[in-house]
């Protein structure tokens, strides 16, 4: 965890979405609303296509956050959904999660970890102030 110091940029993860992805998350959390499938339902209630579902955004979220600080225990995991991730028939969209560790607390054996994060599809960011707090075990 020595590289996880405050102020410390976190490497940026890129996830790709497909349509097949939306399809498995509905399936997996129930959520069958047809702006996530039927391109003309998303049209006719004036999105520009297909949207990512907001919390599948939030799971690859979850997902980079995992991959920066393994085994950290997840205090908090917040944001605002601000803005679709418009995901094409053909090739899917690209979501990226950066960040930046803004506060770090040790407290005896772990650390509570503030991480800043920026959320991005299409050169738009599409999560308004997302945000981790992790407890990690020092090392």
């Amino acid at each position: 965890m020595s590289a996880l110091e405050q102020g410390s940029a976190l490497a940026p993860r890129t996830f790709n979405v497909t349509r097949a992805d939306l399809l498995r998350y509905a399936e997996a959390s129930g959520d069958h609303n047809p702006i996530h499938s039927d391109e003309q339902v998303a049209l006719s209630v004036g999105l520009p296509g297909v949207i990512a579902h907001g919390m599948f955004t939030m799971a690859l979220v979850a997902r980079a956050v995992a991959e920066w600080v393994p085994g950290a225990e997840v205090l908090e995991l917040g944001c605002k959904f601000t803005q679709p991730v418009v995901v094409p028939a053909e090739g899917g969209a690209e979501v990226e999660v950066a960040g930046t560790v803004k506060q770090v607390e040790v407290d005896g054996d772990a650390a509570r970890l503030t991480l800043a994060l920026v959320v991005s599809s299409a050169g738009q960011k599409v999560l308004g102030m997302p945000r981790a707090v992790l407890r990690a075990p020092q090392p």
